[in-house]
């Protein structure tokens, strides 16, 4: 958390004095003007969407649809994470995370993320260090394994576009390759660090 904020405080402090710089000042004050009312008005118009969506997945949830889909997810997570037992309550939090994140609904992933993760370290035999698979579950969050872009839809439908969903073929491309290309790092970087 501190380096993330020493990092927005460096990309401040750029922003500032590129404005500086190019004579640009009028814009920067404009944009801290204007911003907080148009952040309030993206989240205004997000908020319905989000609650929609996670009332629907509340309902999933409920009649069993999420276990059904995290269950058919199970035998994949096993060859991604073959460090985890078979049947261990960590598998099920995973394939619930990734599933909702799928979905598009990143809030409501947050706390199967978090049961996750404390499953996985709980598997962890060095407490100091993360295992492999808790770093192979962080690439998995990290790139954004996304089918539904529900986030990106409600902020194309806010400024007007005429079909916010035509951007579902993109976002499925990308997640599919981010996805690939996050793991294939993962698993050289485990291996060169296993060889040390």
């Amino acid at each position: 958390m501190i380096m993330m904020n020493k990092i927005w405080g460096v990309f401040i402090i750029i922003g500032i004095l590129f404005s500086l710089f190019t004579g640009n000042i009028e814009s920067l004050n404009n944009e801290i003007i204007n911003s907080p009312g148009e952040i309030l008005n993206i989240f205004l118009s997000m908020f319905p969407l989000m609650v929609v969506w996670s009332g629907l997945m509340n309902i999933a949830k409920d009649a069993g649809l999420l276990d059904k889909l995290s269950h058919l997810m199970t035998p994949l997570f096993n060859i991604i994470f073959p460090e985890i037992p078979k049947g261990h309550p960590a598998l099920g939090y995973i394939a619930s995370n990734l599933t909702i994140n799928m979905l598009g609904i990143h809030n409501a992933s947050t706390p199967f993320g978090l049961k996750a993760m404390q499953s996985l370290h709980e598997l962890n035999e060095d407490k100091k260090k993360a295992s492999r698979s808790m770093i192979t579950f962080l690439v998995l969050n990290t790139s954004g394994v996304t089918i539904i872009a529900t986030d990106i839809i409600a902020v194309r439908s806010l400024y007007g576009s005429i079909n916010p969903t035509m951007i579902l073929s993109t976002t499925i491309a990308a997640t599919i390759i981010t996805t690939i290309f996050g793991l294939i790092i993962d698993r050289i970087f485990y291996h060169i660090w296993r060889k040390k």
